[in-house]
């Protein structure tokens, strides 16, 4: 996120910035705690320790895919 401004750089999101924008984007609340338990069971994570959504969300697919 940017110093004093609102905008969101998706490519590099904090798991607090991605549950917030996964919630909008569910219209239900993702908590910070499943994205980080995501994280530990595989998700994508930037080496900086961010999250880059599109990644993020095309291993989400991938596993609701795989029926697990």
């Amino acid at each position: 996120m940017s110093e004093g401004n609102n905008q969101v750089d998706p490519t590099r999101l904090s798991v607090e910035q991605a549950a917030k924008l996964l919630s909008a984007a569910y219209r239900e609340r993702i908590e910070p705690e499943k994205i980080r338990l995501d994280l530990q069971g595989g998700a994508p994570v930037n080496v900086d320790g961010t999250i880059n959504l599109v990644h993020y969300s095309a291993w989400q697919a991938k596993e609701m895919g795989r029926g697990e």
